[in-house]
């Protein structure tokens, strides 16, 4: 279960990118190519480089309270070459407990994703259920994956991911880091085998991210409509179900 909570959590921040990073995502029958195991920065330059990253997003983590954006969020399966596109808007805010994080999407079929006090909860309007999944013990570690590309510290990275900064391009007008993530994890190797953001460390959001997995599958989200540290509802973090909604909690 810990390894469904990890990868859902990231999951819940998208994935991205399918194109060039300075170019809008194209959707293709092919999956955009990276290394499953990137080489480590070859130059004292570019070592240099990621650690200036890295304090610049331990310094934005210190003043981040909230996110949200609209986004575009497409899961490719290898197997069968399909894509399936979905839009919706993402909101995250920092709590005293930790983190919480809410997805409504809006298209192709309505549906609402919420991670609040140490519960992910998918509520699918068209059959009316709700499928809970409690982190219990293990909610440090899945909400450093929920804040992943989204106000996560430049320490918690490293702690979580061997890090290779690959360079730096432009999206959507923004220069960004094009991080290649490999989790130290071996159980979250198993779902999860390496992640690509497209950080803007002022803000220290990822306007572009992709998550592969073993299979080849992926997920790739671009956001937009960026907004930080603007004030959220707390009705935003609440299921919008009805009185006859189902809840199911799988084991």
């Amino acid at each position: 279960m810990i390894v469904f909570l990890a990868f859902a959590a990231g999951l819940l921040f998208g994935v991205t990118a399918g194109a060039p990073a300075n170019s809008a995502a194209k959707h293709s029958s092919q999956p955009h190519q990276t290394s499953a195991s990137p080489t480590p920065a070859q130059s004292t330059t570019g070592s240099q480089d990621l650690k200036s990253l890295l304090a610049e997003m331990d310094k934005a983590a210190t003043t981040f309270k909230t996110a949200q954006a609209d986004f575009d969020w497409d899961q490719y399966q290898r197997v069968v070459e399909e894509h399936d596109v979905q839009k919706g808007q993402i909101y995250f805010r920092k709590t005293k407990g930790g983190v919480d994080a809410a997805v409504k999407i809006v298209s192709p079929e309505p549906k609402q994703v919420l991670f609040k006090d140490g519960k992910l909860s998918l509520y699918q309007a068209k059959i009316d259920q709700v499928t809970e999944y409690k982190a219990g013990q293990n909610r440090a570690e899945v909400e450093s994956f929920m804040s992943l590309g989204f106000g996560a510290s430049g320490t918690d990275l490293a702690k979580n991911f061997e890090i290779n900064l690959q360079g730096w391009d432009t999206v959507d007008g923004v220069r960004t880091a094009r991080l290649d993530l490999t989790p130290k994890q071996d159980k979250v190797k198993s779902s999860l085998s390496h992640v690509l953001l497209w950080m803007d460390p002022k803000r220290n959001v990822s306007i572009k991210q992709q998550f592969f997995e073993p299979s080849g599958d992926y997920r790739l989200t671009h956001y937009t409509n960026i907004k930080v540290n603007g004030k959220i509802s707390d009705d935003v973090f609440r299921l919008k179900t009805t009185s006859r909604t189902k809840v199911v909690q799988p084991q």
